[in-house]
């Protein structure tokens, strides 16, 4: 190798590492400074593209974990509004049970006022929750949680929308409900009773005259109300109709129009005269619509017989009116009523007393087999004749035995609505249990990656730090090697 003073080779090779030992050291510092291992595209290309979708991830998660808890919080409000509506449910059957009760002394006028009240209120909950039809809360909640393979397995859904996931009144089926007295009304009337204020006949009387049949023969009984020099409040009105009628198995109550109103079992008419101040505006009669029933006429059979079959689940029952059993009104009652006996069929005067009403609490069935020849008969054509069905709410109790039948299926609706919310809630729980557990374990991955090896850069720091003072001592020597060159010169 040739000796030289132009270019000193060793001195750019002791150069030439100092810079690489200096670039090293600096690389050291930065990883321990920052606590990463990548601080720049340079530094791991690959690695940083991989570090950032990681990152991406972990941003996505920890929102969709928000976004799950906030979710749950929705949730776990409706489910408390829930609760609440439930409660109200099990006051509202306390209510109608009490209605429902025959023996119930109470007005039901004013049980029924609290129902109603307590519908709006269940309106007024609903709402809050945003459960009620069309509310906030009565649709599809969709909750993006992130972490999934795709966008539709980064999210959770809650499945609320519909009448079915409602829970006010009109969806759960009560809103028409009532437990005010059920009954049958006098035609014409209007005079509302609810008004415990009003006052009624006073200084007059009201008379109702009743056509009654309770198994033991046909009775046409009188009850008058008076209201004295004073009068009288619409519940005096029906707790004197009922101290007459109760020995009959009549009971009078007011209906959820404020009227008077006339139910039970017992087959009846009945019929009322008009008074100035008193509980019925006018003359009026009412046939009780609790009760299965059929008009008949006023036979008056001359020659021939009328042949008719009444059949109901007990039997079946044939009855003949010839010209002494079909002769009246009253031969043909006795004839039917004793042709009906034990059958729970009873012939009564119609409510104007002059011709006749079949009655039953259970259904029944008339079939004419035969006319008479000349005369009236109680049916005008042969073959089946028209049964007027029972109404369900015509009994003082029926509105509240109704209520108790769709509480009963309003109770079962709201528990669906409750599954569904806490089946909800607990799939938020899951997905954002699932989340965090990414989270961390995505943020590991990245770590690898990303973060420093803090041991590993200390000591990359300390053999920097020899490997410079070694090559600037290399430099040293290299720099004052060609000096060598002079001792050559000294003996020219």
């Amino acid at each position: 190798m040739s000796i030289s003073v132009q270019t000193n080779v060793a001195s750019l090779n002791a150069q030439f590492y100092i810079n690489q030992n200096q670039r090293f050291q600096n690389t050291a510092i930065q990883q321990l400074s920052s606590g990463y291992k990548i601080n720049s595209s340079s530094d791991d290309p690959a690695g940083l593209a991989v570090a950032n979708q990681y990152a991406g991830e972990v941003t996505q998660l920890t929102a969709g974990v928000q976004n799950a808890t906030d979710g749950l919080s929705a949730l776990q409000i409706a489910d408390g509004g829930l609760n609440n509506i439930s409660q109200i449910l099990g006051r509202l059957q306390i209510l109608a049970s009490e209605s429902a009760s025959g023996t119930f002394q109470g007005n039901r006028a004013t049980v029924n006022a609290e129902y109603q009240g307590l519908l709006i209120e269940i309106d007024r909950q609903a709402a809050n929750i945003g459960l009620n039809v069309g509310g906030a809360n009565n649709t599809n909640l969709t909750v993006y949680t992130g972490g999934g393979s795709s966008q539709a397995n980064s999210q959770v859904t809650v499945e609320l929308a519909g009448a079915n996931f409602a829970v006010d009144s009109a969806a759960l089926g009560i809103s028409t409900s009532s437990v005010a007295g059920g009954g049958t009304g006098i035609t014409g009337n209007t005079v509302n009773l609810s008004d415990t204020a009003g006052l009624f006949l006073t200084g007059t009387s009201q008379n109702f005259t009743f056509h009654v049949n309770t198994g033991s023969g046909n009775q046409d009984v009188t009850i008058s109300v008076a209201g004295g020099s004073g009068g009288i409040n619409g519940t005096q009105v029906i707790s004197s109709l009922n101290n007459q009628l109760q020995a009959y198995g009549i009971t009078a109550s007011i209906g959820s129009d404020g009227t008077v109103q006339f139910g039970g079992g017992t087959a009846f008419t009945v019929t009322t005269t008009a008074a100035g101040t008193g509980p019925i505006s006018a003359t009026g009669t009412a046939v009780n619509s609790a009760n299965y029933s059929i008009d008949a006429a006023a036979p008056a059979v001359a020659t021939g017989t009328e042949k008719f079959t009444i059949q109901n689940a007990g039997g079946t029952y044939n009855i003949s009116l010839d010209s002494t059993t079909g002769a009246s009104q009253a031969t043909a009652l006795t004839a039917i009523n004793a042709a009906l006996a034990g059958s729970g069929i009873y012939a009564v005067k119609n409510a104007a007393g002059t011709a006749i009403t079949l009655q039953s609490t259970s259904a029944f069935s008339v079939n004419e087999t035969a006319l008479a020849t000349t005369g009236t008969g109680a049916f005008s054509a042969l073959g089946g004749q028209a049964v007027t069905a029972a109404s369900t709410t015509a009994s003082s109790t029926g509105n509240a035995l109704a209520a108790l039948t769709a509480l009963s299926a309003a109770i079962s609706s709201l528990g669906l609505v409750q599954g569904q919310v806490g089946a909800g809630e607990n799939k938020l729980q899951y997905a954002t249990n699932l989340a965090q557990s990414q989270i961390t374990n995505v943020s590991a991955a990245e770590a690898g990656i990303r973060d420093a090896d803090v041991a590993a850069a200390a000591a990359n720091l300390t053999k920097a730090q020899v490997l410079q003072q070694t090559s600037l001592a290399a430099l040293s020597q290299a720099n004052s090697a060609p000096q060598a060159v002079l001792s050559l010169l000294k003996n020219l």
